[in-house]
């Protein structure tokens, strides 16, 4: 008998997994080819960067003379310390079962599902919103930059989950179980730091005030040194495999960040080359309007609030094009700030109207954005 508390949990499960599937089917049965696009299959999902990055690793690790031997992509061999190991090793733990890109896409799909579960919990517990399932499932496909990280190969549900789930754990004062998810996210990705950050801000603020005594907060946020020692188990890991302890920080042009910030609008920069970026203006306008409200919502010392701020700030000196999905770890928090908007009737018609077009937007991002591979069989 299912309880009746886990219901929500069963629908977004479905939810998840009905959409997914639904997009790469699209792909699978080249419906693309219908509407005008050019021919596509599940090898374009496979294709779709940094999946092919990540297969690699999950293959070779970062052995250069495996990747040289086995791999043609164009990418100088350095350049792959900049993918961290945590999402390699979990399509190399589904690789016994499954050829590498179908653990791929797995393991996404598992990230994807366990993300909208944790995001389920956070607007639970920090809204008490009644429309709780109605937002997750929005998130599923808003903003539609992440709905593309969701049916890809990338690391970023399985980062923002572990975020997630590490901040509901602090709120909970589980301080042990916290600091393990959120050395786990950073596992995953790099600005997995940035809520070592946020945690150390708050144990700082917290020491300045006097809330409890050095000892007591001592004892509690000790525990978040796990996110700097992941840091040097990875860099020992590069060490062992490459030669280089510093390997992520010699990977080539990988390094975004800038001593000024918007320098995203030097269209000349490496990682940008373009002059049509207004949207990234607009991006950070509403980055900014939910962090404010979130501090207006909720304590200046809250985690909700200190994390996607300090997260915004760095982003702002960021020098990419993809600025939508550098900021993915913010759209949880944007959720939180305008909940109320976001389920109002006024809201919802706009989205059903407007969802075709981030599917037809996702669809033809997947077909542009894809590595140049010509034999898949050392990716099997």
């Amino acid at each position: 008998m299912i309880s009746k508390k886990h219901i929500p949990h069963l629908k977004i499960t479905f939810l998840t997994l009905f959409s997914t599937v639904l997009f790469w089917a699209i792909f699978y049965f080249n419906i693309p080819k219908l509407l005008g696009f050019s021919d596509t299959s599940i090898h374009t999902l496979f294709a779709n960067y940094d999946g092919p990055n990540y297969m690699i690793i999950a293959k070779c690790g970062y052995d250069t003379d495996c990747i040289r031997q086995s791999f043609s992509l164009p990418q100088p061999l350095e350049y792959y310390p900049a993918h961290l190991p945590a999402y390699p090793l979990m399509i190399k733990a589904l690789d016994i079962f499954f050829p590498a890109p179908v653990a791929m896409l797995f393991v996404t799909l598992a990230g994807s599902i366990f993300l909208n579960l944790v995001f389920y919990q956070l607007i639970k517990t920090f809204t008490n919103s009644s429309k709780a399932l109605w937002l997750t499932f929005l998130f599923n496909f808003f903003p539609a930059r992440f709905f593309i990280l969701r049916n890809i190969g990338a690391p970023e549900t399985w980062f923002i989950g572990f975020t997630l789930l590490s901040i509901l754990l602090f709120k909970k004062e589980k301080y042990l179980y916290s600091a393990i998810f959120a050395a786990l996210s950073q596992a995953l990705k790099s600005p997995g730091i940035l809520l070592f950050g946020a945690f150390s801000l708050i144990f700082i603020q917290k020491l300045i005030t006097k809330q409890e005594t050095p000892a007591i907060l001592f004892k509690k946020f000790i525990l978040y040194i796990l996110v700097p020692l992941t840091v040097l188990i990875i860099f020992a890991f590069y060490k062992y495999q490459t030669g280089d302890f510093l390997a992520y920080f010699h990977s080539g042009d990988n390094f975004h960040l800038n001593p000024l910030p918007f320098l995203v609008f030097a269209g000349n920069r490496s990682w940008v080359h373009s002059i049509w970026l207004e949207d990234i203006i607009y991006i950070f306008l509403f980055a900014l309007l939910a962090i404010q409200t979130l501090f207006k919502k909720y304590q200046k010392s809250n985690i909700i609030s200190i994390y996607p701020a300090l997260f915004l700030l760095s982003t702002l000196f960021v020098a990419h094009r993809d600025i939508s999905r550098y900021v993915a770890p913010i759209y949880p928090f944007a959720f939180l700030a305008f909940e109320k908007y976001l389920s109002s009737k006024t809201f919802k018609f706009a989205f059903w109207v407007i969802l075709p077009a981030i599917i037809l937007y996702s669809i033809n991002f997947c077909i542009g954005n894809i590595a140049p591979i010509a034999d898949w069989t050392p990716y099997l």
